[in-house]
């Protein structure tokens, strides 16, 4: 068993949803893409929309992974969904998608509930989830911070005008989160790609298909009847059994 959990951790850290420092842990070390603190000051007004959302990051060794998925975003609640068999450039061990569609871990939801200080880790194939404390600055008040746009050329994205805008969020430590944004001027200026560098690598979001209605309250919440864990080790051990106790891996 402890085998198949190292490949299962093996396949997450090559899709880039798992620290390579870490032994085990949910995407990016707790979250799926938030739109809390700085990054949620980059959408303006636009507070509540769902969209097909398509994440690139590049390590620094120049290394990519490309993630589709669903996003929707409603008073600082986001969710993001997504099926690991579409992601394309990682470097997953042999056979770990096998492993995983088995598992029931290869369609996977993260939800962030910054009203709750928490976000979820949800596998509907498992039908559970891991809980995680939310960071503090996802959950800092929009007042916490000061908005810096200066435009910097015009270009088309996706087939929408944009004006290409360099923005700097600073928080209340006077720490400053720089990205290059292309609002929308068809889409009362969305950020329809936001572009970002940290710790070396680069990450792009794309957003297609944007709906402004406000997503349902459901949308946010764990689905009625489904296992909660403390951590990843736990939730993927204990379901392992499951499996093993049907037949569902070789011994």
């Amino acid at each position: 068993m402890k085998k198949q959990i190292l490949i299962l951790a093996s396949a997450l850290v090559g899709l880039g949803l798992l620290p390579a420092h870490a032994q085990f842990g949910p995407p990016g070390g707790g979250h799926g893409p938030t739109f809390g603190g700085a990054t949620g000051k980059l959408f303006g007004e636009h507070q509540s929309f769902s969209a097909t959302l398509e994440i690139q990051t590049t390590d620094p060794s120049g290394n990519g992974v490309t993630m589709p998925g669903r996003i929707s975003l409603a008073a600082g609640k986001s969710r993001f969904e997504i099926n690991l068999a579409d992601v394309k450039g990682s470097k997953m061990p042999p056979n770990a998608m096998a492993h995983m569609k088995t598992m029931g871990m290869d369609r996977m939801v993260t939800i962030s509930r910054p009203d709750k200080k928490a976000s979820y880790l949800i596998y509907p194939g498992m039908q559970s989830y891991v809980e995680n404390r939310a960071t503090e600055a996802d959950t800092a008040a929009p007042g916490d911070f000061k908005v810096e746009m200066t435009e910097i050329g015009k270009e088309t994205v996706d087939g929408h005008p944009c004006v290409k805008n360099k923005v700097v969020v600073t928080d209340k430590e006077n720490k400053k989160h720089e990205s290059t944004v292309w609002n929308a001027t068809d889409l009362k200026n969305f950020p329809i790609k936001i572009q970002t560098q940290e710790q070396g690598g680069n990450a792009t979001m794309l957003f297609k298909d944007i709906s402004f209605d406000k997503p349902g309250d459901t949308t946010f919440e764990i689905p009625s009847g489904y296992t909660k864990y403390d951590n990843m080790q736990t939730m993927m051990q204990t379901e392992m059994m499951k499996k093993m106790g049907g037949g569902g891996f070789e011994r």
